[in-house]
C-alpha cells in the first residue's frame, strides 16, 4: 500500500512519516457498472482510484449527464466533505477498479497534518466547484431544451399527420374534379387534339413538380412571347395565365397544336381549364413538400433529442451528423453556406451519448457558420481505424489566430462580441468528448482552413479506461 500511495501524483511530495499516516485507509474493489455511492447520498469518505475510472453521472428529470471520470492515479470526493454537502452526483466503476478510501475523520487528519496535500485539494475543490456549478446550469439548460424539443416534436406530429391526410383526399378529390371539367372541354377537340391536350397537361404537371430556376431575363422574354401570342389569339384575361404557363414549361408552339382547328372561345376555355389544373397542381405540390418538411423537422427533433431511449446507447454518428445538419438547415441556408459531406462508407457503430454527441456537433457547426458569415464553405468527413472513429469538421473561414488556439476549450474565452457568445460551448464540447466519451479533440487552424478534429473510441468504455489504467502504471 506504501508503494502504492506513493506512485498517486497527490502525495509524491509527502515524506515517509506523512504516508504512513494515511495508512489508516480502506481498500474497495469494483466491477465494472457499480456504484460506489449514489446521488442524494451523505459524503463520508475521500477517495483515491488506483485502477480503472470513476465516472460521475448526476440525473435530472429522467435524463443523466457526466459530470467528470476520474481515471487512475486521481482523486475525488473532497467538494461535498469540504463543502458539507449531500453527494451531487453517483459515481460509477467504469471497468474494473481498485480504489482508496480515507473516512472523513482520516480525511481531515490528512489535511492538518499534510499542507501540500491541503493547499492541492483546496485549490482543485475551488476549480471543481466552479466546473460543476457550470456544468450543472448549462446541462439545466439543455435539458429543459431538449425537453421542450421532444415535447413540441410530439405536439407538432399530429396535425402534421393529419395535414398529411388532408392532401390526400385533397389529391383525390381534385381528380374527381379534373375528370368532371374535362368533359366539357373534350367536346369541342378533336380526338388528337384532346391526346395532344392530355400529353401536354401531363409533362407540363411533372414541370411543376421539378420547376426549372429561369435567369429573370429569360422568363421575362418567355412570359413575353406567350403573352402576346394570347393576345393575337383574343384569349380574354391571357395575362393572367401567363406566369403558370410559363412556369410548366407550355410553350407558344405547343399551343398552336390545340389552337389550330378551334374558335377564340372554345380555346380560351380549354387554357382557362389547363391553367387552373396546372395551378392546382402547383399549390398540391408546395403543401405536399411543406408538410414532408415539416415531417422531417419533427423526425430530425426526436433523433436529435433522442427521445424514449436510454442516454447510452449504440448509434449511427452519421445520423446524429445529418440530424443536426438539419436542425440548422435555416442558418446555413440563410448565410449561403455550403456544406459538402465526405463520408466513410461502413462506418463503425460506437457506443455512446448520442444526444450529448448532437450537442457536440451543433457548437462545432454552429461556430463555424459563426465563422463564415455570408459564403463559404463546410466540411464534414468521417473516417476511421482499428481503435476510433474520426469527425473532422472544417470551414475556409478566415481562422483563429495562433496566439488563442490554446485557449479556445477554456470556460467562458470567447472572441464573439459582448452579448453574443458566452465562451462555454467548446468548453462543454470538450468535456463531451474527453470526459464522457473517453475521446479527444484536436484544432488546426490556418487563415482559410480551420479544422477540428473529434476521436470516439470504437471499443466500449470499460475497455478503454482499462488501457488507460495500464498506461498510468506502466
Amino acid at each position: 500500500m506504501f508503494e502504492m500511495l506513493q506512485k498517486i501524483p497527490l502525495f509524491k511530495t509527502l515524506t515517509e512519516n506523512q504516508l504512513k499516516c494515511l495508512l489508516n485507509g480502506t481498500n474497495i474493489w469494483l466491477n465494472s457498472g457499480d456504484f460506489l455511492f449514489k446521488q442524494g447520498e451523505p459524503a463520508k469518505c475521500f477517495y483515491v482510484v488506483f485502477e480503472g475510472a470513476i465516472r460521475l453521472v448526476r440525473g435530472t428529470n429522467n435524463q443523466e449527464s457526466v459530470l467528470a471520470t476520474y481515471d487512475a492515479g486521481t482523486f475525488f470526493g473532497e467538494v461535498p466533505l469540504l463543502a458539507g454537502t449531500l453527494h451531487l452526483a453517483s459515481g460509477q466503476a467504469v471497468g474494473k477498479c481498485h480504489l482508496y478510501c480515507l473516512h472523513e475523520e482520516e480525511f481531515w487528519q490528512m489535511l492538518m497534518f499534510c499542507p501540500e496535500v491541503r493547499n492541492a485539494v483546496l485549490g482543485f475543490m475551488a476549480s471543481r466547484m466552479q466546473e460543476l456549478q457550470m456544468l450543472s446550469q448549462q446541462h439545466d439548460k439543455l435539458i429543459s431544451l431538449g425537453t421542450l424539443a421532444a415535447g413540441l416534436a410530439h405536439e407538432l406530429g399530429n396535425p402534421t399527420a393529419a395535414a398529411g391526410r388532408a392532401a390526400r383526399q385533397l389529391y383525390d378529390m381534385l381528380n374527381v374534379l379534373h375528370n368532371l371539367s374535362l368533359k366539357s372541354i373534350e367536346q369541342h377537340l378533336t380526338p388528337d387534339q384532346l391526346e395532344y391536350l392530355l400529353h401536354l397537361k401531363g409533362k407540363a404537371t411533372e414541370q411543376v413538380a421539378h420547376p426549372s430556376d429561369f435567369d429573370p431575363l429569360v422568363q421575362m422574354d418567355l412570359e413575353d412571347e406567350l403573352g402576346n401570342w394570347l393576345e393575337s389569339h383574343s384569349v380574354t384575361d391571357g395575362w393572367k395565365l401567363v406566369p403558370t404557363l410559363v412556369a410548366a414549361g407550355v410553350s407558344t408552339q405547343q399551343l398552336e397544336v390545340i389552337g389550330e382547328q378551334i374558335t377564340a372561345n372554345q380555346l380560351n376555355s380549354v387554357l382557362t381549364w389547363l391553367e387552373a389544373t396546372l395551378a392546382v397542381a402547383s399549390v398540391q405540390n408546395v403543401l405536399e413538400q411543406g408538410i414532408s418538411r415539416i415531417s422531417d423537422l419533427v423526425n430530425a427533433v426526436k433523433a436529435y433529442s433522442y427521445m424514449d431511449q436510454s442516454p447510452l446507447k449504440e448509434i449511427t454518428v452519421h445520423e446524429g451528423i445529418d440530424n443536426t445538419l438539419t436542425m440548422l438547415s435555416y442558418e446555413l441556408k440563410k448565410h449561403s453556406i455550403q456544406v459538402i459531406r465526405e463520408y466513410e462508407q461502413n462506418l463503425p457503430i460506437i457506443q455512446a451519448y448520442g444526444s450529448a454527441l448532437n450537442q457536440v456537433w451543433t457548437n462545432l457547426i454552429d461556430n463555424a457558420i459563426d465563422a463564415l458569415g455570408d459564403g463559404g464553405t463546410i466540411w464534414v468527413r468521417t473516417s476511421s481505424n482499428k481503435d476510433c472513429i474520426v469527425v473532422e469538421i472544417a470551414d475556409n473561414g478566415p481562422g483563429i489566430s495562433r496566439e488563442i488556439q490554446s485557449r479556445i476549450f477554456d470556460p467562458f474565452f470567447t472572441t464573439k462580441g459582448l452579448g453574443v457568445g458566452t465562451g462555454l460551448g467548446l468548453e462543454i464540447t470538450y468535456r463531451i468528448v474527453v470526459g464522457q466519451h473517453s475521446g479527444s479533440i484536436r484544432c488546426f487552424s490556418n487563415p482559410g482552413d480551420t479544422c477540428f478534429q473529434v476521436h470516439l473510441p470504437i471499443r466500449p468504455f470499460e475497455e478503454m479506461n482499462k488501457s488507460n489504467t495500464e498506461a498510468a502504471f506502466a
